[in-house]
């Protein structure tokens, strides 16, 4: 059977409900001119299916659109293709998805994050769910790259500087990931180097154009490889699934 919710029946799915369920979380959003829109989607994706066949878990279809873009964490909303949610619509969305997962029994329910600005409205969403169903079930959200042990960080940043993870925006680790997961999608040959861009202390509306680089990377993505995209998710896959199991008592 399927990992996939949308690709199964309504039995198959409720037969799955004392099983792991993921909801995978991710944008639309510029990453730069070499990796496409859906970035952060097809990574929480992916990442949901490698925990899925560990778990023989079940996969919830893809949320595509995310938190608005910061500039510098995204890019911002300075390139077309972006499309943001509001916070308030993100939390209603998750609170919604849950409610009724809830509702039709299931209590692991694992929330896969990869987009940055979504994380606040999903804990926000998790946190109202629980108070109104007096924590019925257990819920987990956790971004891909809070698990992924330092020295891991050492091994993939080998030839490139770490800008930290703000930054790590369509640069080595979400390119190498993307190379790895679909590299169909992934045009190199457009990637520039990307000097890391300068943090300000400070948010500022209205935007400004030179507020980002123009390529929509935050840091360089040279040095990426879908060696080091298979040495992340080798990785990170192992600690979600220890993550599941303890808070899951599975």
């Amino acid at each position: 059977m399927s990992y996939y919710m949308h690709d199964i029946t309504w039995p198959e799915f409720q037969a799955k409900k004392d099983s792991v369920v993921i909801l995978p979380i991710g944008a639309t959003e510029q990453h730069a001119q070499h990796l496409p829109l859906c970035t952060d989607a097809k990574i929480a994706e992916k990442f949901s299916y490698y925990l899925a066949k560990e778990l023989d878990g079940i996969i919830m279809p893809t949320l595509t659109y995310g938190y608005k873009s910061k500039p510098l964490s995204g890019g911002g909303p300075l390139f077309p293709g972006t499309i943001d949610l509001n916070g308030k619509t993100v939390i209603d969305l998750v609170y919604d998805i849950l409610m009724e997962l809830i509702k039709d029994g299931f209590t692991k329910i694992f929330i896969m994050n990869a987009h940055f600005e979504n994380e606040a409205f999903v804990v926000e969403a998790m946190d109202l769910v629980n108070r109104d169903t007096h924590g019925v079930a257990t819920i987990i959200e956790s971004n891909w790259w809070d698990p992924m042990p330092e020295d891991v960080i050492d091994k993939v940043f080998d030839e490139v500087p770490f800008p930290g993870w703000a930054f790590e925006h369509a640069a080595v680790t979400e390119t190498s990931l993307m190379m790895y997961f679909a590299p169909e999608l992934v045009h190199f040959e457009r990637a520039v180097e990307a000097p890391p861009t300068e943090a300000l202390p400070y948010f500022r509306y209205p935007l400004k154009k030179g507020d980002v680089p123009e390529s929509g990377a935050l840091a360089s993505s040279v040095s990426s490889s879908a060696e080091r995209g298979k040495i992340i998710v080798d990785s990170v896959v192992p600690e979600l699934v220890k993550i599941c199991k303890k808070e899951f008592q599975i």
